[in-house]
């Protein structure tokens, strides 16, 4: 579990591509100052397992399945990713519960830069849509950040949602170098997901008449 913080601007060092699989090795000295083989870390949002560190560097191995879910494969020697550990237990959540488990990918649509900040707007997958919601937390590159302006369809038909970002964020993570087009890995708040999974028609509990926590105020 990851908490959206980035830790790290790395740089992938080599990509090697594999039948159905892709293995990445990625700079990041100080994601991998006390990382291990098996140890999980964050790149651009995608929960990765190191499998080898060295020298500042380490290696993991993404599936086809990740690759077709993510924009990892559009990465190339060179690219400039997001890191994060895992957080550790009592550790504070800065910014909200991220899996690491991308939810679909977008593409960067304009950039409007204001005096102490800028706003950035991303298309959305329209099967996404519904978990987002104005003030809520979406995940962008593993980036957490808070939807200033939820899902709205806009010229070209699909839905775009609006974030800002201070010049910290901009300074730091990827998102301060994407231009329009550019794709990004979009997690939503897994919070949003589960509720709807209890409350859709079918689920065990949503049972007509049966009102969920009722035994354990008996």
């Amino acid at each position: 579990m990851f908490t959206g913080i980035v830790e790290e601007l790395g740089e992938v060092v080599a990509v090697e591509r594999l039948e159905a699989a892709a293995r990445l090795r990625i700079r990041g000295p100080r994601v991998v100052s006390d990382a291990r083989h098996g140890d999980s870390i964050a790149v651009n949002g995608v929960c990765l397992t190191v499998v080898a560190v060295e020298s500042g560097e380490f290696t993991a191995d993404v599936m086809a399945e990740t690759l077709n879910r993510s924009a990892l494969a559009s990465l190339t020697p060179g690219s400039p990713v997001n890191l994060e550990r895992a957080l550790a237990l009592g550790a504070r959540l800065g910014g909200h519960i991220v899996q690491g488990h991308v939810d679909g990918t977008g593409a960067l649509v304009e950039r409007v830069p204001g005096e102490h900040w800028e706003t950035v707007r991303f298309s959305v997958p329209g099967r996404l849509s519904r978990y987002i919601v104005e003030k809520g937390s979406i995940t962008i590159d593993g980036v957490s950040l808070t939807v200033i302006e939820a899902p709205t369809a806009d010229g070209a038909g699909g839905p775009v949602l609006g974030v800002g970002l201070i010049p910290t964020t901009l300074a730091l993570t990827t998102l301060g170098h994407k231009r329009p087009g550019d794709p990004v890995n979009l997690e939503v708040d897994v919070l949003a997901k589960y509720v709807e999974r209890l409350l859709a028609p079918g689920s065990p509990t949503a049972v007509a008449g049966h009102h969920p926590g009722a035994e354990a105020g008996r």
